[in-house]
């Protein structure tokens, strides 16, 4: 066995080790009612606060993020447009819009980006 092998499987076991050493010393934690019941200013409360969560406005950000990483995509795209060949560029450029334009429409379609009923 090398040198280099006997030195990683040493700190894995070490670490392992130490991992179940820490597992077995913790404390404990013991459930606490009171502890893990809501505090509002010393009274109970007196109903759920946890509103019902629409549907539609996680699709929105979940848009949102595709698009955003979209903006991330394109300023690079941008930027090699003076170090590329113009018919290399444009064809890659063309198939990422064809790719976003192919989701918008679907999106679109689906209704998701309607706001109303």
């Amino acid at each position: 066995m090398s040198l280099m092998n006997f030195i990683g499987f040493s700190l894995i076991t070490v670490t392992n080790l130490m991992m179940l050493i820490s597992i077995i010393l913790a404390k404990k934690n013991q459930f606490d009612r009171e502890k893990n019941s809501p505090f509002e200013c010393g009274f109970d409360p007196k109903s759920s606060k946890r509103l019902p969560f629409s549907l539609h406005f996680f699709l929105i950000a979940i848009i949102f993020l595709i698009f955003d990483v979209e903006i991330v995509l394109i300023i690079p795209m941008i930027s090699t447009f003076n170090y590329c060949e113009i018919l290399s560029w444009i064809s890659t450029s063309s198939f990422f819009f064809i790719i976003l334009l192919a989701g918008l429409y679907h999106e679109w379609n689906s209704n998701i980006l309607k706001w109303t009923d």
